[in-house]
């Protein structure tokens, strides 16, 4: 096998991997992607065409961080004739004490208003005559942020793909897993199937598989893995629109009673409205564990709920996908962006991405984890993030 080398190894060829090399091959950087599957596949959390893009969060930084995305998605749509985001809204709306794996309806209204973003308060009478709800509890509340949308996620992983081909620095190898890591001196050397490489710098970045790669560097992320359920409700009024929303409700039994959804839109099933649980009734101790149909009883809360809460639908699915996430073990949904720990050798010099639901942040955590590579350091304050040796095991 020929040994070639890099500036940066991005292992991971999912759309963070690949808004990562295209940063990385707009500084001209000698970059080699790395993906163990094909590009653009269905087997890791970039499963499923369409994702939704808020600003509402609980917390001010998590509110920052979509906020400072925003000019990131509007540079990456200037690169395609394709529209990446359809803004439709974000709507919020529930028992107003529920705190779910998305936040608090309370707490993302202050930390909306900590830092300016505008936003409109509703009742629930409010939220049916807009938006098409029916049958809820007199004591919900609501609120709308007008800057949410509808990601058409395949057509931003394309365009991705295509801007890292475009770049002359930047070489992509698909069906290519890494299969060992050594270290020589200050360089990596990784072995594929396809051959072996050597980077100063390596950028792992590969989703739910995430312990399949630092494991061979002896520790791993204490996390859980989500084999998600998506049903689509074919329209019975046509004219019947939604924007992108979730519902925030207690628990009944096994059913985490959370849900949300999407608008119509030509790229995913037109005519066909997305709604999803946001739990599981049985999460996965290894991504191996997943598969691709979904579970028969998340899919049939999911059902009842909209029979009873949404209007202009049919009550059965016609189409189903799933999606694979990694969760953390220890604060639930949280971003992990941080180099490896310190007591890896070299360890600045492998910078890392794990965990949660990073869709909405896609072209900028590509910007932020290309600086933390060549630079030991982004301008974005990733402090929440680095979130310690909690996450991590040494193994």
């Amino acid at each position: 096998m020929n040994t070639e080398n890099y500036d940066v190894i991005v292992i991971g060829g999912g759309p963070i991997g690949l808004a990562t090399a295209y940063h990385l091959g707009k500084r001209k950087a000698k970059t080699l992607v790395l993906e163990q599957f094909t590009f653009v596949n269905q087997l890791g959390s970039s499963a499923g065409v369409s994702r939704q893009f808020r600003i509402p969060y609980p917390q001010e930084y998590m509110v920052q961080m979509a906020l400072d995305a925003q000019p990131y998605w509007d540079a990456l749509e200037k690169e395609t004739n394709t529209t990446l985001l359809d803004k439709v809204g974000t709507l919020w709306f529930g028992d107003p004490a529920v705190h779910s794996t998305e936040g608090n309806i309370a707490e993302a209204e202050q930390a909306l208003k900590e830092l300016g973003v505008p936003y409109t308060t509703l009742t629930a009478k409010e939220i049916e005559e807009k938006y098409h709800f029916k049958n809820l509890p007199e004591t919900y509340t609501g609120l709308f942020q007008a800057d949410g949308a509808s990601i058409n996620f395949k057509a931003t992983n394309e365009t991705l793909l295509d801007l890292c081909k475009k770049e002359e620095t930047v070489q992509l190898e698909e069906n290519s897993p890494v299969l060992a890591i050594n270290q020589l001196g200050e360089l990596f050397e990784l072995t594929t199937p396809n051959g072996i490489y050597i980077a100063k710098k390596i950028v792992i970045i590969p989703g739910p598989y995430i312990n399949s790669v630092v494991n061979l560097l002896d520790f791993k992320i204490e996390a859980t893995y989500w084999n998600m359920s998506s049903a689509y409700f074919k329209k019975t009024d046509p004219n019947i629109q939604y924007p992108t929303w979730f519902v925030f409700q207690n628990p009944v039994g096994e059913n985490g009673n959370q849900f949300y959804g999407f608008p119509s839109v030509d790229w995913d099933h037109p005519e066909y409205i997305r709604v999803a649980p946001d739990f599981v009734i049985n999460p996965l101790e290894e991504p191996s564990d997943r598969t691709l149909i979904p579970n028969p009883q998340e899919l049939g809360y999911t059902s009842d709920w909209v029979k009873e809460h949404m209007t202009g639908l049919s009550t059965e699915p016609e189409y189903t996908s799933t999606c694979l996430i990694a969760l953390s073990k220890i604060a639930n949904k949280e971003l992990l962006i941080d180099f490896a720990p310190s007591y890896v050798p070299n360890h600045k010099n492998i910078v890392l991405y794990a965990t949660g639901w990073a869709a909405k942040f896609t072209p900028f955590l590509g910007k932020i984890m290309s600086d933390l590579a060549l630079d030991g350091h982004t301008d974005f304050d990733i402090t929440p993030f680095q979130l310690g040796y909690k996450y991590f095991k040494a193994i």
